[in-house]
């Protein structure tokens, strides 16, 4: 098939023998069986009484499972809402009442937040849906059994509901209007082109972090709707991650900047043994990447480390190895579906060179935050939305970021941005992970904390300490040194790299008011 037909479907009725999926367990999915396990779910979910423009929820690992839902939703007008499955029965819950969904489908490795989330969103037990063996579910093979393999007669194009991580407080459901057309009129896998990756071409898609997480979810459907076909990883270590790109050829893949760290965290010896020649494009996001750690990630793969920034919400831009290379620190320009403006605290937009906060535009359509008027107001400037990050645009539209403003550390009037004194904690080798943010101080306001996770062979404690701060002190002024290093077994970073800063400063601020 050289010129594939435009999506997943299509391309399942033309050719349903050729296989389209890896599971985490090894076993093979064909294009029609993985067609026939999505049309069944579409059928099973009507006669449970969705209809167009409902939502259902899914607390799932990565598998077959959760592409089917995808595929399913995508093609019957419904919204699917992916859930952290590292959440808690609460916080599962408040998703599951905010997106109204009609129906959850969970899976018994998350079956104690499953059946809290379930009772407290007052779902009846005929819309709850196991995966395995969960108390007061229905199996999810009961979902489907009986249900029709053949595609639905009112075929409508449906969406992925993702919500807000939530860093900063409740997390909110990215809703956008159901455009009533048909899937194969959407070009589902087209945004793929941006970063230069075509249909079909002898590409392999490796899934190697959580898809209830936005970009990951998008990648591989976007992939699996251009011709890709997919190899997906449940639980990731960086050795597993190097023998399937070998074992499969894998050429695509979307990364966040913890697993770069963590995969050169390997013996050179481990490194060394295995064969990823066939990548073309490790794409990363979702967190910043320590200059020296993207350096030498370029050195081992090559130009296929490429990097986007983007938002749950839309919009993005890309920098290949060439121009990042050329550009140290820069995350790109703006996609050709999106525009990039900096603004500043009263609504000007800044010219290049100057600081202020990223706002992005996109020209394919809008959204609004669900049950949230006032937020969704409050993050735009005109036809602009943000998500509170600080950065400028050079002069051809560069853009570079400093960090998150609600991060921002302000110690006697002047302001630090803890994502370069990271990257310098990151450049120690005692160091596999680190945070740092402001704690309250008498005179300056805030003065900056590090709190670091030490590396393998190496004692948190004093003497490392110090040897840290004697390490700041060579790379950082003054000023933004650590005053203080701290040692925790583990940063909260959910998969996707994203780390949880509020948790780490809280405890620091109890009692107190923070400045900023």
């Amino acid at each position: 098939m050289s010129t594939p037909p435009n999506g997943f479907w299509a391309q399942a009725d033309a050719d349903p023998d050729r296989v389209v999926l890896t599971a985490p367990d090894g076993s093979r999915w064909t294009a029609g069986r993985l067609h026939a396990a999505a049309n069944q779910l579409v059928h099973g979910l009507r006669a449970a009484g969705l209809r167009r423009g409902d939502a259902f929820a899914a607390v799932l690992p990565n598998g077959v499972e959760l592409l089917t839902a995808y595929l399913a939703a995508t093609q019957a007008g419904l919204y699917l809402v992916p859930v952290n499955h590292h959440l808690v029965g609460p916080e599962v819950a408040w998703i599951v009442s905010d997106s109204g969904a009609k129906a959850l489908i969970a899976h018994e490795r998350f079956a104690d937040a499953a059946v809290a989330a379930a009772d407290e969103a007052g779902l009846p037990a005929t819309h709850r849906y196991a995966v395995g063996e969960v108390p007061g579910f229905r199996p999810y093979p009961e979902l489907l059994a009986g249900q029709r393999e053949s595609a639905p007669d009112d075929r409508t194009l449906g969406w992925v509901m993702n919500y807000t991580s939530g860093t900063t407080g409740r997390p909110r459901g990215i809703r956008r209007p159901l455009p009533g057309r048909l899937p194969e009129e959407s070009h589902l896998g087209g945004f793929l082109g941006f970063f230069g990756i075509r249909p079909f071409d002898g590409n392999v898609h490796l899934v190697c972090s959580p898809l209830y997480h936005t970009a990951v979810l998008q990648f591989a459907g976007a992939a699996l709707h251009i011709g890709h076909p997919l190899v997906v990883m449940d639980k990731w270590t960086p050795r597993d991650m190097l023998r399937l790109i070998e074992a499969h050829r894998c050429t695509h893949t979307h990364m966040v900047p913890t697993q770069f760290h963590r995969l050169l965290a390997l013996p050179e010896e481990v490194r060394a043994a295995y064969d990823v020649s066939s990548m073309r494009h490790a794409i990363h996001g979702a967190a910043p990447c320590p200059e020296q750690v993207k350096r030498a990630m370029i050195e081992w793969w090559g130009e296929c480390v490429e990097e986007y920034y983007a938002a749950s919400e839309g919009g993005g831009a890309f920098a290949t190895a060439r121009e990042w290379l050329k550009r140290p620190g820069t995350v790109g320009r703006a996609w050709p579906i999106s525009e990039l403006a900096v603004f500043d605290d009263d609504g000007n937009r800044l010219p290049p060179g100057e600081l202020g906060t990223v706002h992005m535009k996109m020209t394919t359509g809008g959204f609004s935050y669900h049950k949230d008027a006032s937020k969704t107001r409050d993050n735009r400037i005109g036809d602009f939305f943000t998500v509170g990050d600080l950065g400028y645009l050079d002069e051809d539209g560069y853009l570079y970021l400093r960090d998150r403003k609600i991060d921002l550390i302000i110690s006697g009037g002047v302001n630090i941005y803890p994502a370069e004194i990271e990257s310098v904690l990151l450049a120690h080798p005692a160091v596999a992970d680190a945070a740092a943010f402001g704690v309250p101080h008498d005179d300056w306001g805030e003065e900056v904390k590090a709190v670091v996770e030490a590396a393998d062979g190496h004692t948190p404690g004093d003497a490392l300490a110090a040897d840290l701060l004697r390490h700041c002190a060579r790379h950082l002024a003054g000023y933004k040194r650590p005053r203080s290093v701290d040692f925790v077994a583990a940063l909260p970073r959910d998969p996707n790299g994203k780390l949880y800063k509020r948790r780490l400063r809280e405890p620091y601020w109890e009692g107190r008011e923070r400045p900023v």
